[in-house]
């Protein structure tokens, strides 16, 4: 198999390999660091919180930066499909990603069960699925999705590895589910009874909510940037780090 794929995008195999070894350090970072903050801060919920939304922002802007220019960093299947959508895609590889970030998020929890010396796997039993929760999952999703491709449209995708990291931060807290936001981590973190775990009942539920969020975000999308003559065309140059590190790997005229 090439290494390039004709217009210099990386091969499949290969962004599929960087999409699945992505989302299972995410999927660590996030199921690890609510591991520990249990066992660091037992019974302050707010503290545990905190370190938890803490290492997962700053993980999540390192994952990012590590996979970005060869995948472009979905780790998300809101993000492919959207992105499939707007044309920065094509249907058939946003269809190859979705296994690879699911079977990414399922190692990431067995992974971090692991290094706690827990279960490799474990069911979660941490029910979620509450109308709140489904509405926080809609606006954390569409939040998501609005400021990754307004990042990819305006020019500014380089910016992308921080602020998404400052938004899944910030979202820990504003909205009252935490902020899955993604549908492969939600399957992800039914693998780990733990305080970042969501039990396999409340998990169909989240899913709805997210693909909700992920339909509301497009529409914003293109009301705040509708297509230009350069928007949805994808850049050929992988060495252009700044653009690649987007999922779209969009370019188009500053606004």
């Amino acid at each position: 198999m090439a290494n390039i794929e004709p217009g210099g995008r990386p091969a499949l195999g290969r962004r599929l390999a960087a999409e699945a070894v992505g989302s299972m350090l995410l999927t660590g970072v996030v199921v690890g660091s609510g591991i520990a903050a249990v066992q660091l801060s037992p019974g302050q919920v707010g503290l545990e919180l905190l370190e938890n939304a803490a290492a997962t922002a700053a993980g999540l802007f390192a994952v990012i930066l590590m996979v970005g220019p060869v995948s472009g960093a979905h780790f998300n299947p809101v993000v492919s499909l959207v992105d499939a959508a707007f044309g920065g895609l094509s249907w058939r590889d946003a269809a190859a990603y979705l296994p690879a970030q699911v079977a990414g998020c399922i190692g990431g929890a067995v992974l971090a069960n692991l290094m706690f010396d827990r279960s490799a796997l474990s069911v979660a039993t941490h029910h979620r699925a509450s109308g709140a929760h489904l509405l926080a999952e809609v606006v954390a999703t569409a939040g998501l999705i609005l400021l990754i491709f307004a990042l990819a449209r305006s020019g500014r995708a380089e910016r992308a590895p921080a602020a998404v990291g400052a938004y899944i931060g910030a979202a820990y807290w504003f909205t009252s589910s935490t902020s899955f936001a993604n549908p492969a981590i939600t399957v992800g973190r039914m693998f780990s009874d733990s305080f970042a775990g969501i039990a396999p009942a409340s998990a169909p539920a989240f899913i709805a909510a997210q693909a909700v969020g992920g339909a509301v975000g497009c529409g914003l999308v293109r009301l705040f940037y509708p297509p230009t003559a350069a928007a949805g065309r994808l850049v050929s140059d992988p060495r252009r780090a700044a653009d690649a590190t987007h999922p779209s790997r969009e370019r188009s005229t500053p606004r």
